[in-house]
């Protein structure tokens, strides 16, 4: 009778090899100690330091997309460090002297440094997902908007790192020097610095700067990374990890002298391919890198109030102050008929269509943070139910500035239609308040709404309800340049005075 054999068959026995080999280079190699170090450096950064990615509405803990390309932004000095670490594991076999022990044993070269290389990605892979799910799980406790639109983001950061670390691991080898993984690491931080144009005043060109791992920090939470640069980037870095692994495994110091010329040389084929690969697909263009993200754009509704679905838990509380506001709105005519939140235009400067079936609500100006429900209201009737035409928060730097003229950007202009658009509230509600939002210049604008608020309320009744639409149409009639049609206005003058012409200011539409 024949029985069974007990052995394990030959695949796994080299499956058991394959782990026990794992285990033993997480336990010896420098694999798990550069996880820990990238770990606690990207958690330290986004943690501890007082930066944009702890602010607004791009907060990194603000969305899923928007903790994804944060983390991205940190691999300006990850990057290197992953480099650094891989020097010095490529460094082991020569500071160990084992090299030509090494190089007599049967097993092929590929083998021992798949081993080695598993092990850098596994812990670098670990360390950046984890600095992901710390800031995902904040996400959901402040009931973010779940989606996966922001999945390419951190796969191509992961990538990043693995790419860096093993091209470290390659050129540690390929030059075994004790002076290799502190100028590999200073070369590549000044790579990652100048590529991701922090410190060039003409920057390389688009597609060269996404050559680099790192991104700039998201300039609104409802853009996301467009397709095409993650793809290029994705092959590109592809290349570079087939290249760091190559040099690792290449031939040894025993192969002549030609050999190893070429199959350094032959490393370098899948970078260069990489990147002849890449370029043409990554975008050329900054404003083409970037999109708005429909998924986060999505209007969800409650009634005739609405708000993009990554602010989706904020409509509960703006869904009473909407419909009030829509209420006393209506006593005007072409009153708006329902509330929207804005969409940040993209790219800055694309035109701005205002709607005067709409009342706009921006969330991602912040002058609605903390306001109790009375406020929310009094923000919405600023205005008569409008955007504001003027921006405090737009560079005062203009061409008209640089040209040495004196007429440019108009700070009084703002914050007289600041005063102009808290007297229209005011209107509405019948008490002179301060609109929530703009501390810094609620001091100026309340010094110009309280005589116009009084020379308004002495008008006949059919006049005040003359000049406030007159504010309206004035407002709406907003050009994308921030000025007004037919003729510039002082939206002040068009409340005290019923004309309002000027030679007039100028500033940033929203």
């Amino acid at each position: 009778m024949v029985t069974a054999s007990s052995s394990p068959t030959p695949s796994a026995g080299a499956g058991t090899r394959s782990g026990r080999i794992l285990r033993i280079e997480l336990r010896r190699s420098g694999a798990l100690l550069a996880g820990v170090l990238a770990l606690v450096s990207a958690l330290a950064f986004l943690h501890l330091l007082t930066g944009p990615w702890v602010k607004g509405d791009e907060e990194w803990t603000a969305g899923y997309t928007n903790a994804a390309w944060w983390q991205r932004m940190s691999l300006v000095f990850l990057w290197p460090l992953a480099v650094v670490a891989g020097a010095v594991q490529g460094l082991r076999d020569q500071r160990s002297g084992t090299p030509e022990l090494l190089a007599a044993t049967p097993r092929p070269p590929w083998h021992r440094a798949a081993g080695t290389a598993t092990a850098l990605a596994l812990t670098l892979t670990a360390a950046y997902l984890l600095v992901f799910l710390s800031g995902a799980v904040q996400v959901l406790a402040n009931s973010g908007y779940a989606h996966v639109g922001w999945l390419p983001i951190p796969v191509v950061g992961a990538l990043a790192l693995v790419a860096g670390g093993w091209l470290g691991m390659g050129i540690g080898r390929a030059v075994p020097s004790t002076l290799t993984p502190p100028v590999l690491g200073v070369a590549a931080l000044l790579l990652s610095v100048v590529l991701s144009g922090y410190v060039l005043l003409d920057p390389a060109p688009q597609r060269v700067m996404l050559l680099a791992p790192a991104l700039p920090g998201p300039r609104s939470g409802f853009l996301t990374v467009a397709w095409q640069a993650s793809a290029g980037q994705a092959l590109w870095l592809l290349g570079v990890a087939a290249t760091g692994f190559l040099l690792l495994a290449g031939a040894g110091r025993r192969a002549r002298r030609g050999a190893r010329i070429r199959a350094r040389l032959l490393a370098l084929a899948p970078m260069a391919m990489g990147a002849a690969v890449a370029l043409p697909l990554l975008p050329a263009d900054e404003y083409d890198t970037y999109r708005t993200d429909a998924s986060v754009t999505e209007p969800v509704c409650e009634g005739r109030v609405c708000v993009t679905r990554l602010h989706e838990s904020r409509l509960a509380g703006l869904r009473a102050p909407g419909e009030e506001a829509l209420r006393r709105l209506s006593r005007l005519p072409g009153a708006p008929s329902s509330v929207r939140e804005t969409v940040t235009p993209w790219p800055p400067g694309a035109p701005v269509r205002r709607d005067a079936a709409v009342l706009p609500v921006d969330f991602e100006a912040r002058f609605l943070d903390g306001a109790t429900p009375e406020e929310t209201t009094r923000a919405l009737l600023a205005g008569a139910g409008t955007a504001p035409c003027l921006d405090l928060y737009a560079d005062r730097s203009t061409e008209e500035e640089q040209a040495g003229q004196e007429q440019a950007y108009d700070e009084t202009g703002a914050v007289r239609e600041l005063a102009a658009r808290t007297v229209a509230a005011a209107w509405f509600t019948g008490e002179l308040k301060p609109l929530p939002g703009l501390a810094f210049a609620r001091a100026e604008a309340e010094a110009l709404a309280r005589p116009a608020w009084r020379e308004l309320r002495a008008l006949p009744a059919g006049e005040q309800r003359e000049r406030i639409v007159a504010l309206r149409n004035a407002t709406l009639s907003c050009d994308d340049d921030g000025t007004v049609r037919e003729g510039e206005r002082d939206l002040l003058k068009v409340l005290t005075d019923g004309t309002g012409r000027t030679g007039g200011a100028r500033g940033g539409a929203r």
